[in-house]
């Protein structure tokens, strides 16, 4: 199985609507990607550690696919719909990829 995390990093004065993201975008990622996406979650940042440290990364944005192929085939069709929406939950921007796979869950 592998993860597709859009990582968001935090900037001090940056908008970040987590309501948008996770009530509108995200559900509008699952829809586009329909039976081959295998699950999604979203992490908003607390802080780096100590208390009273800002987040590296404000939220992320994790998709589980069976396969790295199963992801790029429903993400290329969706591709323009998702980056068209980035403006109405940001002023950051897209956001860094992560694909990773996943070894262990308990």
């Amino acid at each position: 199985m592998i993860k597709v995390s859009i990582l968001y990093p935090y900037r001090e004065n940056g908008t970040f609507d987590v309501d948008y993201y996770c009530g509108t975008h995200m559900p509008l990622a699952a829809r586009l990607f329909g039976a081959v996406l295998k699950g999604w979650s979203v992490d908003i940042g607390i802080n780096a550690g100590p208390p009273g440290t800002p987040p590296p990364y404000v939220a992320a944005g994790h998709f589980l696919f069976d396969t790295i192929e199963a992801f790029y085939t429903v993400f290329k069709p969706a591709s323009e719909t998702l980056l068209a929406d980035i403006p109405n939950y940001t002023d950051g921007g897209n956001g860094s990829i992560l694909i990773s796979e996943i070894k262990v869950t308990v």
